[in-house]
């Protein structure tokens, strides 16, 4: 890891001189060293993760050369005949799932390139049997959990889904490939009880990103929504929240990311509750008194998934920065920091997500409506929010059979 002059961390191939100028360097494929000098950071990470890219894709096909094939040939499976799924899956990365959330977009090429590609990359698409399919299922049995095994079969599936759909191949490799290693069901999903909640909120008050917890046990919002919010998503007057766009820092480019909503549905307008708009006021009026990072003038672009078109997020205009850094503050260190936090508080370990579940279970214990809760969430059908989100409590348990008694008084 680099660092500039005053001993701060820039990441992987990034440094400061003497002179005040940022080094960017990396070694490419052929062992050469490639480096350039900048004025700024910003130009330096720039450089280096474009230059990273160009040369991980050295050597392979362009995705443009397999397009052609589809739309010159008259015999979608004589464009086929000789083309490797290796081949097939930059085509269908790059052009039929390019507008998928970039966290699915990972998942796939994660689960592609560790998994899949070692079995059958290097084979014929045509040539792709289930023996095939399965043997990749097989492999992962005993290294890794069920939910990570089903993310592979979900991304095969997916993808000779769309090859079967343009004639590419005449019969979908999967038929009759099963998962048969459980996932994660949804009682093992962490939310807290109200006494974990009361615990750690107590706790968690002492802490700089204590309005940030408070604001998702409020709204329900995502990590990537509450890090990405603006406050030009914020409507004091109408006492409403808009989640439009999300924030996430890539590890293993050491840059920040903005992007659209996970999901069409994820796209919604949240109205506050009185503590919720009393923890965005507050951030509101300290906003000009916080430290500010050199590097949060930057402005963000990406692809809205609505409207296509090319929108902004000016990291200036933020709710949420790092009291110490002047920046915002990684998903991985809120997860970080809860860990300390629960421990204090003596209770079992959660992560940031966790506290979504949360929002959702108490929402439905005082009384909200379930249609309702599924558009507070973002979620695209109501099972998602029933199912995967809603968590019965014993404390709800017992409320349940005392309003039974009541009511057959």
């Amino acid at each position: 890891m680099g660092k500039n002059l005053r001993g701060r961390e820039l990441g992987k191939g990034l440094s400061q001189r003497k002179d005040k100028r940022y080094s960017a360097r990396f070694v490419d494929k052929t062992g050469q060293r490639q480096q350039k000098y900048f004025d700024s950071l910003a130009e330096a990470r720039n450089w280096l993760n474009q230059a990273r890219l160009e040369d991980e894709n050295t050597g392979l096909a362009p995705f443009e050369m397999v397009a052609e094939k589809i739309l010159k040939s008259d015999d979608a499976h004589i464009a086929f005949k000789d083309m490797t799924v290796d081949e097939w899956y930059e085509f269908w990365m790059e052009n039929i799932i390019a507008n998928l959330a970039w966290n699915t977009r990972r998942n796939y090429r994660d689960r592609y390139v560790q998994n899949i590609q070692p079995v059958i990359g290097k084979l014929k698409i045509q040539n792709v049997r289930p023996m095939h399919c399965q043997k990749i299922i097989q492999n992962m049995d005993k290294d890794y959990a069920g939910s990570t095994i089903r993310q592979a079969y979900i991304a095969m599936g997916t993808m000779f889904r769309s090859a079967l759909m343009n004639d590419v191949i005449s019969k979908h490799p999967l038929d009759g490939v099963r998962c048969t290693k459980p996932a994660r069901s949804a009682s093992d999903i962490k939310y807290l009880t109200i006494k974990e909640q009361e615990a750690f909120l107590s706790v968690a008050r002492r802490s700089h990103n204590y309005n940030q917890y408070c604001l998702i046990l409020e709204t329900g919002l995502r990590t990537g929504e509450m890090i990405g919010l603006t406050w030009d998503a914020v409507d004091f007057e109408k006492r409403t929240l808009t989640v439009n766009k999300t924030l996430e820092y890539r590890h293993s480019r050491g840059t920040w990311k903005a992007g659209p909503p996970k999901t069409a549905s994820s796209y919604r307008t949240i109205p506050l509750t009185d503590r919720a708009y009393e923890i965005l006021e507050e951030e509101f009026a300290r906003k000009n008194y916080r430290k500010q990072s050199p590097e949060l003038s930057t402005t963000l672009e990406y692809v809205d998934r609505i409207s296509g078109q090319t929108k902004a997020l000016c990291m200036e205009d933020l709710v949420f920065i790092n009291y110490r850094l002047g920046m915002p503050a990684k998903n991985s260190s809120y997860d970080t920091h809860l860990y300390k936090l629960c421990d204090e508080a003596g209770i079992k370990r959660f992560c940031m997500h966790a506290l979504r579940h949360t929002y959702a279970t108490r929402a439905i214990e005082r009384g909200v409506n379930p249609k309702t809760l599924q558009l507070l969430l973002g979620h695209s059908t109501l099972s998602m929010t029933m199912d995967r989100y809603v968590h019965v409590t014993d404390d709800s348990k017992w409320e349940a059979v005392r309003r039974f008694q009541m009511k057959d008084v």
